[in-house]
């Protein structure tokens, strides 16, 4: 896994390459370099960090030339010894053992035909010096980040919109309205920048730029797509797909480690990696026992020593108790764009411990919640379609009352189950999409307009309607499988990888996540609804195809979220920083915010009125984020 940043057509290509190569170095501490072509038709300049993980040799450093093609690539592709094979019988050579060399390769033999072939991760650059044109191309899921700017008729580009910044920051604003996404969601969607004018490049894309200053931009994978063939189609064999996608993932060679969390899909990429990999080993977290009570948190940690115990695999504890005062505008920083979860820091731990223990590349079971409706919401919504057959007067006029009455916390200690009742009850009336929308969003249409200035209030109507166009964008016939798009299109690329690509190359390691795999989604999207989600049973059809390799007690046990102990956090350590960074901030003192509106939420909160510590991490995080952009010279 890499780092790469670029120039194309710009007079101050080189220095601008330069600066964004430097402030991505966390991604590729192994090597670097820049390819230079001024030669009066066309100007670039390509750069590249990188993570040695596949060929270790100087011989596959980056960017790689080679006759005419010049690729700056961040990723690994888990077929490139087939592919590499089918180029060979067709005349191909190759100098190096790498599988940036099969992508260029591919490239020159199939064009972009070659990306519906490739199996992995991805994101690259890549410079025909022929036709004088830069492809850039990302991988089908968006696993791996790819941000560009258009400038002076050509582009720049970065894997991660701080070099971005760094290069060109007084030529840039932010974007109000992903602002307020990122309040709606804590995360920003794709079709988000929280700078005006950067664009992601979407997954399962490419664009071309040329040298007289146009440009297109093509589609070669689409999920919804990929969705309704399968939903057609026969249930795959889930066993064999998963096993085979586990197996693909530990092409390395280095070694390779696994998060462990004792939930279903950690634990089933755990055991199904020693499978292949007898040797090896896993991380796990774990939490400062009085963070644990207020935020009635589970202790998984239990069920991760008993994973790794009865399967043979050397387990590493962290404790997450960080001084998180300080560690708050690193993990801002890391995140690059306003992602108020606070688990990115748990995956930030966890890489910087790993990394110091030596290792490179870690599996996650990221992704199988979103494709095999494993989240609390997707039940919920499902339950709350129930609760809407039930008569009116017995849920307004007994069971809403009720709930809302009900505290949040009592005695020192979080009542989880108040909290998921008064969470269920803002979106349990509500129609199939607006239902789901608020089963994961952080504020209704009302409440978020309330805290933001009144001229603001057209962007939370964009937003709402948006999320409707994606939501509806699909010919499925279920409702969990709906869902379960939705999120593969949002929540997963959005929040989920986004984070974890940035919290583990800010510690310079790879996390690969074989659910999130073009042939476990199709696979994924076979299986009917009904077979996902049954009575009260998340993730069946998952936990069935688990029950080959993993014990019960591991597969059916309780949800527990990948979280930390925010409540704590919010109660305790960032008390201060509430009342003097957020509450007499930018965002409050430009007027972005309403002061009133915000003390409002902090009040709630610390009454124990209401659960509102993901809202005031979410707000501090933005306020964070705001700040430092100022202080790149971004305007606001």
């Amino acid at each position: 896994m890499c780092g790469i940043a670029g120039c194309y057509q710009q007079h101050d290509g080189l220095a601008l390459t330069e600066t964004m190569s430097e402030r991505i170095a966390h991604r590729g501490p192994d090597a670097t370099g820049i390819h230079r072509v001024e030669d009066g038709r066309i100007n670039a300049y390509l750069a590249h960090r990188r993570l040695s993980i596949i060929d270790l040799s100087l011989a596959a450093d980056q960017p790689l030339t080679k006759q005419g093609l010049t690729i700056s690539y961040n990723g690994e592709l888990y077929n490139y010894k087939e592919l590499r094979a089918e180029l060979a019988q067709s005349g191909s050579t190759f100098r190096t053992s790498s599988d940036t060399e099969v992508v260029l390769e591919a490239w020159r033999r199939w064009g972009p035909a070659a990306l519906s072939r490739f199996r992995g991760m991805f994101a690259f650059a890549m410079l025909d010096e022929q036709s004088g044109s830069l492809f850039l191309a990302r991988d089908p899921m968006g696993i791996k980040p790819l941000y560009f700017l258009r400038r002076q008729g050509g582009v720049i580009f970065a894997s991660e919109l701080k070099a971005l910044v760094s290069a060109v920051g007084p030529e840039l604003r932010t974007d109000p309205g992903a602002l307020i996404a990122s309040m709606l969601y804590y995360w920003l969607p794709e079709q988000n920048c929280a700078i005006e004018g950067v664009e992601k490049l979407p997954p399962g894309s490419w664009a071309e730029f040329r040298p007289d200053g146009t440009s297109r931009h093509e589609t070669y994978w689409r999920v919804a797509d990929v969705a309704a063939e399968a939903a057609a189609g026969p249930p795959a064999d889930l066993r064999q797909v998963i096993e085979e996608s586990v197996a693909a993932h530990l092409v390395a060679d280095v070694p390779v480690s696994t998060f462990l969390s004792g939930g279903l899909d950690s634990s089933l990429v755990t055991v199904l990696a020693k499978r292949s990999d007898p040797g090896i080993d896993a991380y796990t977290i774990t939490f400062r026992a009085e963070d644990q009570r207020l935020e009635a948190m589970p202790d998984d940690a239990i069920y991760a020593r008993k994973v790794a115990a009865q399967f043979g695999v050397d387990l590493h504890e962290i404790e997450i108790a960080p001084d998180v005062v300080v560690l708050l505008p690193r993990i801002v920083d890391i995140l690059d764009q306003p992602i108020g979860d606070p688990a990115a820091i748990n995956t930030l731990l966890m890489c910087d411990t790993a990394r110091d223990a030596g290792v490179k590349v870690l599996l996650s079971g990221m992704g199988a919640d979103e494709l095999f409706g494993g989240y609390r919401k997707h039940l919920a919504c499902v339950m709350g379609a129930r609760y809407q057959q039930l008569p009116g007067v017995l849920r307004n006029g007994l069971v809403g009352p009720a709930v809302r009455r009900l505290p949040v916390t009592a005695n020192g200690r979080g009542l989880r189950y108040a909290r998921w009742a008064k969470r269920f009850l803002t979106f349990a009336d509500l129609p199939e999409e607006a239902a789901f929308r608020r089963s994961y969003t952080m504020y209704d249409a009302d409440d978020l307009t309330g805290l933001l200035s009144p001229d603001l209030e057209p962007y939370v109507g964009k937003l709402l309607a948006e999320h409707s166009d994606i939501y509806h964008d699909t010919s499925l016939d279920d409702h969990v499988n709906r869902m379960c798009l939705a999120d593969s299109r949002m929540f997963l690329p959005g929040l989920n990888l986004a984070y974890t690509d940035r919290s583990s190359m800010a510690a310079s390691t790879e996390v690969r996540t074989p659910f999130v795999d073009p042939e476990v989604v199709r696979a994924a999207f076979s299986i009917p609804g009904k077979d996902k989600i049954h009575g009260r049973q998340g993730k069946l059809a998952l936990k069935r195809a688990a029950e080959a390799w993993l014990p019960k007690e591991i597969i059916y046990r309780p949800k527990a979220s990948f979280s930390a102990p925010l409540r704590a956090w919010v109660r305790n350590d960032l008390r201060e920083l509430v009342d003097d960074v957020l509450l007499r901030g930018e965002l409050v003192g430009s007027g972005f915010l309403q002061q009133a509106a915000v003390q409002r939420l902090v009040d709630d909160e610390r009454a124990g009125r209401e659960d509102n510590s993901k809202q005031i991490w979410q707000l501090l995080t933005l306020e964070t984020w705001t700040r430092h952009m100022k202080n790149l010279g971004v305007s606001t």
